[in-house]
């Protein structure tokens, strides 16, 4: 009698054995499974590749800033230069780390995304054709068998109910004997039960060791079926997981620096700069340039002159002094050469030069008509070169903001002048058209309907920067919204 056959209808599973009727479903769940994993996989790498991108940003930032405050601290010298190799060093890195991120989206990446299109084959219905075959293939192999299983199923349920019946009326029988109420006729009616229970018994067992027998045949050729199917599922798995490993092996590569020659030498060559800082040196340097070392013009004797002598008004003291920066001294040779980070020259002709040293010499006799000396010390002071302002250095350290030389504001409350201007990006309202949860805790999690501000466009890898009503910033996918009109 034909039918359709259904493999999980009137048969138990009495084990979790895979040869039990169903439980191939773990090996064609695998198939569905590796797909998952590929993608799983190649969100693993995006990742990755996130954090390397901002860690090179972050480097890149932290350099270019530290760089700028050096400049303009009172650091001098060659330890000057070594603590700029520091920075050096971190934008070299940068650079690598960007090529770490490069390498892990444009070949790892991209190689996982293609060979997952080419193994798994989607349907029109859904799912996979892979998953299709292997289920089709299992399900062929196990119809026979899990058939004649059926039938030794029911064979020994109804050699379980004679059984039962046979022990019933034999129970039966025996309680009449004792019974005198009981007239002959209704005894014989027990004793013919109980031989018909013992008929139904020999006919039961002996169809439901027929039905074993039936199994037992069938079975051999059942395993092997099973087996051939299975091998073809292993030998999918087997590509996959070499597949996995070969990517696997590609990541580490990109990832591992301590191969890379260019990174080796970023180190020896800042170990190098380091190095070179000459402590003696810097002193040398620092005497001769702002120390004894400096030349000097000692007082000489001058013959007096009436317009050499000449007292300047005040009106025509802060007419000479506007635009003209003063530097003290003049220098010569090497001493001159090296002078350049923390002076300023400016081309000023000489008799100007000693007509106000000589109007501001604080030793000299005022005239009836010239300023005092104290006057004369406050115009001095005014005409102090942005030099000389930037040489002076506090007399002890302090985390306090109004000490520090590197807090981002100064002493009238303006903004440092080394941090970066940031540029406001053009705000836009956009409506998610998902549900969407955040992974990550640089993620923003929303539901479908909810209204949130686009603060930067989509990068490219597909997200977004912005902010919920509630102020929270982070990222989130592009294509989970769009923008209200």
């Amino acid at each position: 009698m034909s039918g359709s056959y259904d493999d999980s209808v009137g048969v138990e599973v009495s084990s979790d054995s895979f040869w039990e009727v169903g439980n191939y479903k773990r090996t064609v769940k695998r198939i569905d499974d590796g797909h998952r994993l590929c993608s799983d996989l190649m969100n693993c790498i995006h990742e990755r590749a996130r954090i390397e991108k901002a860690y090179a940003q972050q480097l890149t930032e932290w350099a270019k800033r530290w760089k700028q405050l050096v400049e303009k601290g009172p650091q001098y010298g060659t330890v000057e230069k070594a603590w700029h190799a520091v920075m050096s060093e971190a934008e070299k890195v940068s650079e690598l780390h960007l090529d770490i991120k490069g390498a892990l989206m444009n070949e790892d990446f991209e190689k996982i995304k293609n060979w997952q299109k080419e193994a798994f084959h989607k349907q029109m219905i859904g799912g996979f054709k892979e998953t299709k075959e292997a289920e089709d293939g299992y399900r062929k192999a196990q119809k026979p068998w899990a058939k004649k299983l059926k039938e030794v199923e029911a064979a020994k349920k109804a050699y379980h109910a004679a059984c039962k019946e046979e022990k019933l009326a034999i129970s039966r029988e025996m309680n009449s004997k004792a019974d005198p109420a009981l007239n002959p006729e209704q005894l014989k009616k027990l004793q013919d039960k109980v031989e018909k229970s013992k008929q139904d018994v020999l006919k039961t067992k002996e169809k439901y060791e027929k039905s074993l027998k039936d199994l037992d045949q069938v079975t051999p050729q059942y395993m092997e079926n099973m087996e051939q199917v299975f091998e073809q599922c292993q030998q999918f798995e087997e590509k996959r997981l070499r597949f996995f490993r070969e990517v696997l092996l590609e990541v580490q590569k990109h990832l591992d620096l301590s191969n890379d020659v260019s990174y080796k030498n970023i180190y020896r060559e800042l170990e190098q700069n380091i190095k070179t800082a000459d402590a003696i040196e810097d002193l040398r340097w620092f005497r001769a340039n702002h120390g004894p070392g400096m030349s000097m013009n000692w007082p000489q004797f001058e013959e007096w002159s009436a317009d050499f002598n000449r007292t300047l008004s005040r009106r025509e003291k802060k007419k000479a002094s506007d635009g003209v920066t003063l530097t003290g001294v003049n220098q010569t040779g090497d001493q001159a050469s090296q002078h350049t980070k923390h002076s300023s020259h400016l081309s000023v002709p000489s008799n100007t030069v000693q007509s106000l040293q000589s109007s501001y010499n604080p030793f000299e006799d005022e005239d009836d008509t010239g300023s005092t000396v104290s006057e004369k010390e406050d115009n001095k002071i005014k005409n102090v070169s942005s030099s000389e302002k930037n040489q002076s250095y506090p007399t002890e350290w302090s985390d306090e903001e109004s000490s520090n030389p590197f807090s981002s504001t100064d002493a009238n409350g303006d903004t440092n002048p080394f941090d970066e201007d940031a540029s406001p990006a053009m705000e836009v309202r956009v409506r998610a058209l998902y549900d969407y949860e955040g992974q990550e805790h640089d993620e923003l999690s929303f539901k479908a309907g909810d209204e949130l501000t686009k603060t930067e466009d989509e990068d490219e890898q597909g997200w977004c920067k912005g902010r919920l009503d509630n102020g929270q910033v982070g990222l989130y996918p592009a294509n989970y919204v769009e923008a209200i009109q």
